[in-house]
């Protein structure tokens, strides 16, 4: 038998089945073979919101998409190649998103009558049985079958059995795109050590799918996926959640503060108090809350007694701390408040991604409560931006909100180790004692930055009250006098905007100084702007792109680089937000592109809507 091998430039695959099927973990495990050869990426995890629906049925499909190319990638693509179907569900909640011609691997022991109904199809109709599918190349494999005759002599349930499915579609994609699938008989080894029969079936089933595609003619073509060109350094796949884990450790080994992290779990930000959790090595302290409000309470305790205070959630969740991020702006500690957003109102779409909280983040707070603002862009981004947010709020003594969502949060990309010696310092200022003429502490004496001491409680001769209460200028005493209030919010207001001096220019991400359309962005955005306007640049259109991490303050020329163009385009995935702050702030006539539907915006969107002010 002839084989022959292709090369591809870029993949895209998705893996979609029952919410027990196994597909995040098929999913996680082919992204990290991809990223160990070397070969750029980009992960969409796309979860059901219930945690078990009814098997076989629309709502409970799990999806996991990965793209993988041998140029840079900044989006899992608009369409996939390849679709892995585990069933009848998983088919038909993905048909739309796969490319005329891509492939379509499907379960056939899936599309059996029960599944067919579960799925609602029609009484008789069977995808795999009409020509509905001729568009595509649909390559049958009765996945269920050939998983149990690979064990058919291990001693074993038939239904622990059937979980290994997902290791046969693993193994044959490892055989279809020329990959070594050590990696993970190795993790598996880590995952199931202690259960031998588990362990056992997980690898032979691997190696099965594996041997399918190798010794069965009907496949005579593998492909191959060139390594990318990226700086040279060390690289890892790597998660947002991740990624803020890692650079709340390092801004807090960095500045030499104990961090304290107070939360309570929520979708989509768990995963950073499990993350944080297992590294009481660097001396992070983690507490899991009773409740959101003691979540944020207590890690303004651990600000008040000089660590890096941190507390983590989403919308919901922050919308019951706002009281506390108050008494923090009151108090004037450092603070990061942590917000991976998720679809809202109320409790929304727990799993899926929107941008939808960015007024709560400047505004969500009772009376004049200025707290700056980070984004980050992509899941690699989210060490840097973190860590940044660590900085503005340790050396101007202030909360900040850093926002990321949950499309970057759960998304996969390779992150270069940063070395310890490239990041910023994170200088901190104690105060030891009484300066010269000072008979007694004055709490809210300001420096040339309009920032008050961090005096640390015991220190001798530092005592001082503290609370929610207006503050009198200076002394920190409880005042209800009319003019020092106003003078006071003034100040708290001046405080945040004189962060605007000590953080770099916004820069163009791409295009030319002025022109026709500046497409503006923050957070998940990125991708599929940068590609959009990538494409639109090498046809020669007048397009640029600004994506903001800074978003309270701005940077100082942002309102100069806007009225340099033509159109200002705004695409969010929220009802238009950015938008409103930007026409607020500068004045400008900015266009909205809003998508609300819980996944992201994808490049060819864009490159149509950019096209209508071209």
């Amino acid at each position: 038998m002839t084989r022959t091998q292709e090369v591809l430039q870029d993949v895209v695959i998705k893996f979609a089945g029952d919410s027990g099927d196994g597909m995040q973990l098929t999913g996680s495990q082919f992204t990290n073979n991809t990223a160990l050869m070397g070969i750029d990426l980009a992960t969409f995890p796309d979860f059901p919101a219930e945690i078990r629906a009814p098997q076989g049925t629309l709502a409970g499909v799990s999806g996991y998409q990965l793209r993988f190319s041998s140029d840079s990638v900044f989006t899992p693509g608009d369409e996939c190649d390849v679709l892995v179907a585990m069933n009848a569900a998983a088919l038909k909640a993905n048909l739309k998103s796969i490319k005329k011609g891509g492939k379509i691997i499907v379960n056939t022991d899936g599309f059996d009558a029960k599944n067919l109904r579960l799925a609602n199809y029609p009484e008789g109709v069977n995808p795999l049985e009409n020509d509905s599918l001729s568009n595509y190349t649909v390559i049958k494999m009765d996945v269920t079958k050939m998983t149990r005759e690979a064990l058919s002599d291990i001693t074993m349930g038939m239904k622990e059995k059937d979980r290994a499915k997902n290791m046969f579609v693993l193994g044959f994609l490892y055989w279809m795109y020329n990959r070594d699938m050590e990696n993970t008989i190795s993790f598996l080894k880590e995952k199931f050590g202690k259960k031998p029969d588990i362990l056992e079936s997980n690898i032979r089933v691997l190696r099965a799918g594996y041997n399918y595609g190798d010794t069965t003619e009907t496949f005579t073509t593998t492909y191959k996926v060139e390594k990318a060109k990226m700086e040279s350094g060390v690289y890892r796949s790597i998660m947002g959640n991740q990624a803020v884990s890692y650079g709340l450790i390092a801004a807090a080994q960095k500045s030499g503060l104990q961090m304290f992290l107070g939360s309570y779990p929520i979708t989509p930000a768990s995963d950073i108090l499990h993350e944080l959790s297992r590294h009481k090595a660097f001396g992070i302290k983690t507490f899991q809350a009773e409740d959101e409000i003691a979540a944020i309470t207590s890690a303004i305790g651990a600000a008040y007694g000089g660590a890096l205070g941190v507390t983590t959630s989403s919308g919901p969740g922050i919308a019951l701390k706002g009281e506390a991020m108050g008494l923090a702006v009151m108090l004037e500690i450092p603070l990061v408040i942590v917000n991976i957003q998720r679809g809202g109102p109320s409790t929304g779409l727990p799993t899926k991604t929107e941008q939808s909280d960015l007024m709560q983040a400047y505004y969500g707070r009772n009376g004049e409560c200025p707290m700056p603002v980070i984004s980050a862009s992509t899941p690699a981004d989210c060490f840097d931006a973190v860590y940044e947010a660590v900085r503005i709020a340790v050396q101007h003594m202030t909360p900040v909100m850093f926002l990321s969502d949950g499309y970057i949060a759960n998304g996969a990309e390779p992150w270069r180790f940063p070395k310890s010696e490239d990041l910023p310092a994170i200088t901190v200022n104690f105060k030891k004692g009484l300066d010269e003429g000072e008979e007694k502490l004055q709490p809210y004496k300001r420096d040339e930055k309009l920032v008050r001491p961090w005096a640390i409680p015991g220190t001798p001769g530092l005592e001082h009250r503290i609370g929610g209460l207006e503050k009198q200028d200076g002394t920190g005493n409880i005042s209800y006098d009319a003019d020092n209030h106003q003078h006071m919010v003034k100040t708290r207001q001046a405080k945040v905007d004189n962060i605007a001096d000590y953080i770099p220019l916004q820069k163009l991400d791409s295009g030319t100084a002025t022109g026709k359309v500046l497409v503006v962005g923050w957070g998940s955005t990125y991708g599929a702007i940068k590609s959009a306007c990538t494409e639109l640049q090498a046809q020669g259109k007048s397009v640029a792109h600004a994506h903001l991490r800074y978003i309270r303050p701005f940077p100082k020329n942002l309102g100069e680089i806007l009225k340099s163009y033509d159109t200002v385009l705004v695409p969010e995935i929220n009802n238009g937000q950015l938008i409103r702050i930007l026409r607020d702030e500068f004045f400008v006539d900015a266009k909205g592109y809003n998508k609300i539907k819980g996944v992201p915006i994808t490049k060819g969107e864009l490159i149509e809507e950019i096209g209508n002010y071209l």
